[in-house]
């Protein structure tokens, strides 16, 4: 794991909650009360915007990440492809993924 990673972690208003809060497996009423608890445990992160970096980069596609849910990061990639290819920057694979990989940075 590299350093940035283990700065925003640690800062991470997430981090004594119950991990099944941010991935809940089932559908329904008990799936959205666990999501609504991890988002409202999200809304008060110091870290939130770096934890929703580290989503995007890393293609997460699932549980809660940065206050979203992976629709919505679905949602937002899609838009930003979207953009793109109107604006003629994603003509194909070598305009590459929406987001880049995160650096590893040596210990």
């Amino acid at each position: 794991m590299n350093e940035y990673a283990d700065n925003w972690r640690a800062a991470g208003a997430c981090l004594t909650a119950d991990p099944d809060l941010f991935f809940p497996v089932s559908g329904g009423a008990p799936s959205a009360r666990e999501e609504d608890q991890a988002l409202r445990i999200c809304a008060r992160c110091a870290v939130r915007q770096q934890c929703l970096d580290f989503a995007v980069r890393t293609g997460e596609m699932h549980g809660i990440w940065g206050g979203t849910t992976p629709a919505e990061r679905i949602r937002d990639r899609r838009s930003r492809t979207r953009r793109r290819a109107a604006a003629g920057l994603a003509a194909g694979p070598a305009a590459g993924p929406a987001w880049q990989e995160p650096e590893t940075r040596a210990s």
